[in-house]
């Protein structure tokens, strides 16, 4: 008897002593909890653009095109920081139209919000590279080749396609459709000239021939007067009169004049590039590869369809996420390394993990070619081989790069 009560004594002390440390592990876990976590502090910064007329009502300019599919990535980005004691923040902030994007963006990285996803033009992309070394700059709007070549930059890593990417896409395709005779049609401002040289660069570098270039210079009137179908139905034959071909390119970034040619010029034959059949990293056709699942919830964050400025900023959030995650910090120099490993691996609804190049921080991505309302196909395109990958047969390879900013 005396037995059992030392034994039912000596149980008893263990369950106080044991009951002890759980509420000391109640209590101190939380305090725990707050020393670990880890802050990461972001930045959005954009510029005003002036107002482009649209080409018609259903072309409305999309509200905050950008900067919603950042916020997306963002929410994603907290419900797994959530897990692991990560608490991501974002500040946006918009320069004015000539304003000082150095000084607007210097208070920022001061307190420590050096992880930059920029919506930006090159030249304001540049200049914040060179001024805030510290800093890492994701740029989800540019797709100008010379950054990725002879005006990389160590600190800015390219979310965004470059044109050469979306050229080289289009080329493939028409090389397997073998549509190998085009013209070519430029419209009057710089970035349809960059474009239209990158449709040139792409056409040769995969064996098409284009028979034919051609400028259109006019000024476009008013679109919407009662006269304005039937002048352009007049204009477009007579300027439509090419050499024998299989397609009409054309280089209209401002969306000007492209959209006219179908079914308008004197030969019945397919558009394509700014126009027609589109190259992109994104559009709301998209709906392959569990994509429909991200449209849906973009759409109920942002009551709208996600553009290709929203997909970039959104992957820009994803990426910085993979490398806190997998790092366990949010320095920029181990984010931007675990970045260029080739441990990083990205899901972005394209079928195939999305990585960096190690030679001018590109992210390498299929490209959609779309129309209005259809997905039409997706490079790179069957057959097209590359030793390393097949995602490495658009845009600038690294032979062909003449970046040394980057150790890759």
């Amino acid at each position: 008897m005396k037995a059992c009560q030392s034994d039912s004594n000596k149980i008893g002390q263990m369950l106080r002593k044991a009951l002890g440390v759980v509420c000391t592990i109640l209590v101190l876990t939380p305090a725990a909890w707050a020393k670990q976590e880890l802050e990461v502090p972001l930045l959005y910064v954009s510029r005003e653009e002036p107002v482009q007329i649209p080409l018609s009502l259903l072309d409305i300019p999309p509200d905050q095109n950008g900067l919603l599919g950042a916020q997306l990535g963002l929410n994603d980005n907290q419900t797994t920081g959530n897990f692991l004691g990560h608490a991501y923040s974002m500040e946006s902030v918009v320069a004015t139209e000539n304003g000082d994007i150095v000084e607007l963006v210097r208070p920022f990285v001061e307190a420590g919000r050096v992880l930059i996803v920029a919506d930006l033009d090159a030249a304001d992309l540049i200049t914040l590279a060179d001024t805030f070394a510290e800093a890492l700059l994701f740029n989800v709007r540019s797709t100008d080749n010379h950054l990725r070549n002879e005006s990389c930059r160590a600190g800015i890593f390219h979310v965004a396609p470059s044109r050469a990417m979306l050229t080289d896409a289009l080329a493939q395709f028409l090389s397997w459709k073998r549509w190998d005779e085009l013209v070519l049609v430029t419209g009057r401002h710089e970035n349809d000239r960059l474009y239209a040289q990158s449709l040139q660069q792409s056409m040769k570098r995969f064996g098409l021939k284009i028979v034919e270039n051609k400028n259109w210079t006019s000024v476009p009137g008013a679109r919407r007067t009662d006269s304005g179908h039937h002048s352009v139905q007049q204009e477009i034959p007579v300027f439509s009169r090419f050499k024998d071909h299989d397609l009409v390119l054309v280089a209209d970034e401002q969306d000007e004049f492209g959209e006219y040619f179908s079914y308008r010029m004197t030969e019945p034959r397919p558009v394509a590039g700014t126009q027609g059949l589109v190259p992109t990293s994104w559009d709301r056709t998209q709906e392959q590869w569990g994509a429909t699942q991200i449209q849906r919830r973009f759409h109920q964050l942002a009551g709208r369809d996600m553009t290709e400025r929203d997909y970039a900023a959104w992957a820009a959030l994803r990426a910085i996420a993979e490398g806190v995650t997998k790092t366990s910090s949010a320095q920029v120099q181990q984010v931007r390394e675990y970045l260029l490993s080739k441990d990083f691996k990205l899901a972005a609804f394209k079928g195939v993990p999305l990585t960096f190049r190690g030679w001018n921080g590109q992210l390498r991505q299929p490209i959609l070619l779309v129309a209005p309302r259809m997905l039409v196909s997706v490079s790179p395109q069957e057959g097209f081989l590359h030793q390393v990958s097949e995602l490495d047969t658009l845009g600038i390879d690294e032979p062909e790069s003449v970046c040394t900013q980057f150790n890759s």
